[in-house]
């Protein structure tokens, strides 16, 4: 079939093959993927509205066990400032949440496994609950962790869990990571979130080396079939500290038009799960962010970390909004994506309606 054929098929609601998927992450620019932005959009309006959610990003800190080769926050860069915020800090920016009527807020860090640390964020995960009088939604982005410490964190209060995969392709994963990390346990933790009771997100980086758009027609497939509930892709952008510093085989323009087409191709196949906007689109484009919602996508993660932390917290080069509080960086959203003809949905947990619709 051609490509207006394999797109009707796919928004008409049939099961794709992955040369489907392929076909359709093929579109030239012009009409082709203009059609495909439009498809998307078509069925988010239907799914999930024209609402974008916002996650209140807090970034509590960047000491991690883990040596991801492309992570600037990897262990052994040694030219990292590191940090870790204190309980109050926490709680601050979660009030300003709060008081702004965000509905939900992100803890993320580098990974750690020590028991200070999963006691640490307990506490924090229920004071943050109190605060609000359990009004704020609780995501938690902080790798992978023991059932235990999972369902710790689920009691206290956190009801979604972030864990991105970043390839469904066990060689490529092998690529990234050092011998010591391993790809099994970390669909393991996926399987453990889901299990716990955790509304699920997962995702992928998008134009990694020896990355093929199969690759990719994998990833949703990937998605689909561990029952994902939100999911969080974004172009691959080396950092300039690590392994893999001149490792991108796409053009920054080329690695964002075939993000924004991931996007569109998930929302297309997953139709009702949640997929972010992330930062990273806004660092390959100034309106990367708003170019992602209308390719599909329908969540937007604020940045409430304190401006003196975020220099230090870069997984990627070029982070947008590094000097930008919380305040400025809520007006500047705010007026983007009501630019866009959307609107936002203050003072609400935004749940995916795939999560509400798998508890019925």
């Amino acid at each position: 079939m051609d490509f207006k054929s394999i797109l009707e098929k796919i928004y008409r609601g049939a099961s794709p093959e992955k040369n489907d998927l392929t076909s359709l992450l093929s579109a030239k620019t012009g009409e082709e993927t203009e059609s495909l932005f439009s498809k998307a959009y078509e069925i988010k309006k239907r799914h999930i509205g024209q609402k974008a959610h916002f996650r209140g990003l807090i970034e509590i800190g960047n000491i991690c066990e883990k040596d991801c080769r492309y992570c600037g926050i990897r262990k052994s860069n040694k030219r990292v400032e590191r940090f870790f915020m204190d309980e109050e800090e926490i709680v601050s920016e979660a009030l300003f949440a709060y008081r702004n009527q965000y509905g939900s807020v992100v803890l993320q860090s580098g990974e750690r496994q020590d028991d200070y640390f999963t006691e640490f964020i307990e506490r924090a995960v229920r004071r943050i609950k109190e605060i609000s009088s359990g009004e704020l939604g609780v995501t938690l982005c902080l790798g992978e962790q023991s059932e235990e410490t999972y369902r710790r964190w689920f009691a206290a209060g956190a009801h979604r869990y972030l864990l991105r995969i970043e390839t469904s392709n066990p060689e490529i994963y092998r690529n990234l990571h050092p011998p010591d990390h391993d790809f099994e346990a970390r669909k393991s933790c996926l399987h453990l979130l889901k299990k716990l009771g955790y509304q699920l997100g997962t995702g992928v980086m998008i134009g990694l080396p020896g990355q093929s758009l199969e690759d990719l027609a994998d990833d949703i497939f990937f998605f689909r079939d561990c029952d994902c509930d939100m999911i969080g892709m974004g172009p691959f952008i080396p950092h300039k500290d690590t392994p893999m510093c001149a490792d991108a085989p796409l053009s920054p323009e080329s690695s964002l038009e075939l993000a924004l087409k991931m996007i569109a191709v998930t929302r297309l196949v997953l139709r009702d799960v949640n997929i972010a906007s992330t930062t990273a689109l806004q660092a390959l484009s100034p309106t990367g962010r708003e170019m992602g919602l209308l390719a599909g996508a329908n969540i937007i993660m604020p940045n409430l970390t304190d401006t003196k932390y975020r220099a230090s917290y870069q997984l990627y080069d070029g982070k947008p909004c590094l000097d930008e509080n919380s305040s400025m960086c809520k007006n500047c959203l705010q007026r983007r994506i009501e630019s866009i003809g959307e609107s936002i949905g203050f003072g609400e947990w935004g749940d995916s309606p795939h999560f509400k619709k798998g508890k019925q």
